[in-house]
């Protein structure tokens, strides 16, 4: 029984340590993020086979703070350099960038690989394709291959509207109630006129005109229709 509150202390210790790092830490990771896992990963562990939990969390705890001092120096323009790893350009103006590929040692069917993940076929098309310090590629493509923006033909269009959850998984969004200042009396009624529960809706939505958008997780049969084909033996 000891083992296993010892156990869950760690469990719970280590998940507060990485709430109070942030979320930037355990997104996409600089070398010197993926740094502060592994070290903190291994101090919290380190229980599990000897019994210095008090030790341990004192340890971790400092990783925490360090850290959290060294993000805030990052902030500084110069010390950042020095702290994290700096773009490399890998494609400028439909020019494949050698140096860059080496310095990174990425063979050319990988940058391929990459590209084509992101939707582009032609390096001829791209006006600059750089590896970021977090390792991932970001293109920028040329004006004329870059998709029509709205801007582009003098077009208006309305401000975008993000559809509200009320429902998730069979369970009602309060939070969400109060910032649109509705009652729950109203989404109960809104679900029973359409012939629903609330625990067997995956998802209900507020939408922009006021009505109530519900997936009730039944999905509807479209046997034989082409636009519905479903590849394999279960179609």
């Amino acid at each position: 029984m000891e083992t296993f509150y010892h156990t869950l202390l760690i469990f719970v210790m280590g998940y507060l340590y990485l709430r109070i790092t942030g979320k930037k830490a355990v997104a996409q990771m600089h070398t010197f993020d993926l740094l502060y896992i592994l070290v903190l990963t291994n101090i919290i562990s380190t229980p599990l086979e000897v019994k210095e939990i008090g030790k341990t969390l004192i340890y971790s705890g400092l990783i925490v703070i360090l850290y959290k001092v060294f993000d805030r120096l990052s902030l500084n323009n110069k010390l950042r350099w020095i702290l994290y790893e700096t773009p490399t350009i890998l494609i400028r103006n439909g020019d494949i960038d050698r140096k860059g590929l080496k310095k990174i040692h990425m063979p050319m069917n990988e940058l391929l690989s990459h590209l084509r993940v992101l939707g582009y076929t032609d390096t001829q098309n791209i006006a600059l394709a750089i590896m970021e310090g977090t390792g991932s590629i970001s293109v920028i493509p040329k004006s004329e291959y870059r998709p029509v923006q709205p801007s582009d033909i003098q077009l208006k269009v309305k401000k975008e509207y993000i559809p509200i959850p009320l429902i998730m998984d069979g369970q009602i969004l309060d939070h969400n109630l109060k910032y649109l200042q509705l009652e729950r009396a109203w989404l109960l009624n809104e679900v029973k006129k359409m012939g629903e529960k609330v625990e067997g809706i995956i998802l209900a939505t507020y939408l922009e005109n006021g009505n109530l958008f519900i997936d009730n997780n039944e999905i509807k049969d479209h046997t034989s229709d082409p636009y519905y084909y479903k590849p394999g033996k279960d179609n």
